[in-house]
Protein backbone atom coordinates (compact mmCIF):
# COMPACT_ATOMS: atom_id res chain seq x y z
CA UNK A 1 0.00 0.00 0.00
CA UNK A 2 2.87 2.48 1.13
CA UNK A 3 6.68 2.21 0.60
CA UNK A 4 6.61 4.70 4.17
CA UNK A 5 8.66 2.96 7.01
CA UNK A 6 7.11 2.48 10.28
CA UNK A 7 6.87 5.36 12.94
CA UNK A 8 4.91 8.34 13.86
CA UNK A 9 2.99 10.83 10.84
CA UNK A 10 0.31 13.48 10.59
CA UNK A 11 -2.83 11.85 9.82
CA UNK A 12 -4.51 14.80 8.95
CA UNK A 13 -6.42 15.51 11.85
CA UNK A 14 -3.45 17.64 13.74
CA UNK A 15 -2.48 14.70 15.73
CA UNK A 16 0.50 12.25 14.97
CA UNK A 17 -0.61 8.66 14.32
CA UNK A 18 1.90 5.29 14.29
CA UNK A 19 2.15 3.79 11.20
CA UNK A 20 3.41 -0.08 11.71
CA UNK A 21 4.08 -0.11 7.75
CA UNK A 22 1.46 -1.63 6.49
CA UNK A 23 -1.55 0.02 8.64
CA UNK A 24 -2.43 2.69 10.66
CA UNK A 25 -2.45 1.90 14.34
CA UNK A 26 -4.99 3.20 17.46
CA UNK A 27 -1.35 4.90 19.18
CA UNK A 28 -1.98 9.10 18.72
CA UNK A 29 0.34 11.53 20.09
CA UNK A 30 -1.86 15.73 20.79
CA UNK A 31 0.14 18.26 19.26
CA UNK A 32 2.56 19.74 21.14
CA UNK A 33 1.84 23.21 22.05
CA UNK A 34 4.24 25.68 19.79
CA UNK A 35 7.05 27.88 20.85
CA UNK A 36 6.14 31.55 20.44
CA UNK A 37 8.17 33.59 18.46
CA UNK A 38 11.19 32.63 15.77
CA UNK A 39 12.04 29.71 17.75
CA UNK A 40 8.72 28.04 17.31
CA UNK A 41 8.74 29.30 13.52
CA UNK A 42 12.20 28.13 13.06
CA UNK A 43 10.55 24.30 14.94
CA UNK A 44 8.02 24.00 12.72
CA UNK A 45 9.63 24.40 9.96
CA UNK A 46 12.61 21.99 10.51
CA UNK A 47 10.04 19.58 11.72
CA UNK A 48 7.91 19.91 8.60
CA UNK A 49 11.27 19.45 5.94
CA UNK A 50 11.87 16.32 8.37
CA UNK A 51 8.40 15.34 7.33
CA UNK A 52 7.93 16.13 3.92
CA UNK A 53 11.28 13.56 3.34
CA UNK A 54 9.69 10.55 4.27
CA UNK A 55 6.81 9.17 1.67
CA UNK A 56 3.88 9.52 3.84
CA UNK A 57 1.02 6.71 4.11
CA UNK A 58 -2.30 7.77 3.75
CA UNK A 59 -4.71 8.25 6.37
CA UNK A 60 -7.64 5.24 6.36
CA UNK A 61 -10.11 5.89 4.21
CA UNK A 62 -8.48 8.64 1.90
CA UNK A 63 -7.44 8.07 -1.56
CA UNK A 64 -5.21 10.34 -3.37
CA UNK A 65 -4.20 11.08 -6.78
CA UNK A 66 -0.87 13.50 -7.86
CA UNK A 67 -1.10 15.45 -10.94
CA UNK A 68 1.76 17.85 -12.45
CA UNK A 69 0.75 20.63 -15.26
CA UNK A 70 3.07 22.14 -17.14
CA UNK A 71 1.82 25.98 -17.73
CA UNK A 72 3.87 27.38 -20.24
CA UNK A 73 3.40 31.39 -21.31
CA UNK A 74 2.76 32.39 -24.53
CA UNK A 75 5.70 33.18 -26.76
CA UNK A 76 3.13 36.48 -28.58
CA UNK A 77 -0.08 38.43 -27.47
CA UNK A 78 -1.77 37.28 -24.07
CA UNK A 79 -4.13 35.06 -23.20
CA UNK A 80 -1.93 31.51 -22.24
CA UNK A 81 -5.40 29.78 -21.03
CA UNK A 82 -3.04 28.39 -17.90
CA UNK A 83 -5.78 29.58 -15.01
CA UNK A 84 -8.29 27.67 -17.56
CA UNK A 85 -5.89 24.91 -17.76
CA UNK A 86 -5.73 24.87 -13.87
CA UNK A 87 -9.13 24.99 -13.32
CA UNK A 88 -10.11 22.10 -15.85
CA UNK A 89 -7.96 19.68 -14.26
CA UNK A 90 -9.46 20.65 -10.85
CA UNK A 91 -12.72 20.19 -12.28
CA UNK A 92 -12.28 16.68 -13.48
CA UNK A 93 -11.26 15.74 -10.24
CA UNK A 94 -13.99 17.52 -8.73
CA UNK A 95 -16.57 15.73 -10.93
CA UNK A 96 -14.45 12.07 -9.81
CA UNK A 97 -14.93 13.02 -6.02
CA UNK A 98 -11.71 14.54 -5.32
CA UNK A 99 -11.01 17.79 -3.42
CA UNK A 100 -7.67 19.63 -4.05
CA UNK A 101 -5.61 19.33 -0.92
CA UNK A 102 -2.66 20.69 -2.36
CA UNK A 103 -1.03 22.83 -4.90
CA UNK A 104 2.79 23.66 -5.04
CA UNK A 105 4.30 25.36 -8.35
CA UNK A 106 7.69 25.29 -9.54
CA UNK A 107 9.21 27.97 -12.12
CA UNK A 108 12.07 26.86 -14.65
CA UNK A 109 13.74 30.46 -13.76
CA UNK A 110 13.96 31.35 -17.51
CA UNK A 111 12.53 33.57 -19.83
CA UNK A 112 12.42 31.89 -23.19
CA UNK A 113 12.32 32.80 -26.35
CA UNK A 114 9.95 36.13 -26.78
CA UNK A 115 9.66 36.00 -22.47
CA UNK A 116 8.05 33.08 -22.22
CA UNK A 117 8.08 30.80 -19.06
CA UNK A 118 7.56 27.26 -17.83
CA UNK A 119 5.71 26.87 -14.81
CA UNK A 120 4.98 23.49 -13.01
CA UNK A 121 2.13 23.20 -11.16
CA UNK A 122 1.42 20.02 -8.95
CA UNK A 123 -1.82 19.03 -7.46
CA UNK A 124 -2.69 16.57 -4.78
CA UNK A 125 -6.25 15.17 -4.46
CA UNK A 126 -7.37 13.41 -1.82
CA UNK A 127 -11.19 11.75 -2.08
CA UNK A 128 -12.72 9.45 1.15
CA UNK A 129 -13.67 6.29 0.31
Amino acid sequence: MSDAQAGWYDDGSGRTRWWDGQRWTEQVQEPTPPQPGVAGFIERAQADAVAGAQPRPAQNGYNYVVLQVVLKEKLFGSGSNNLTELEGVINRQAALGFRLHTITTASSGSTGFGGGDRIQATMVFERQV
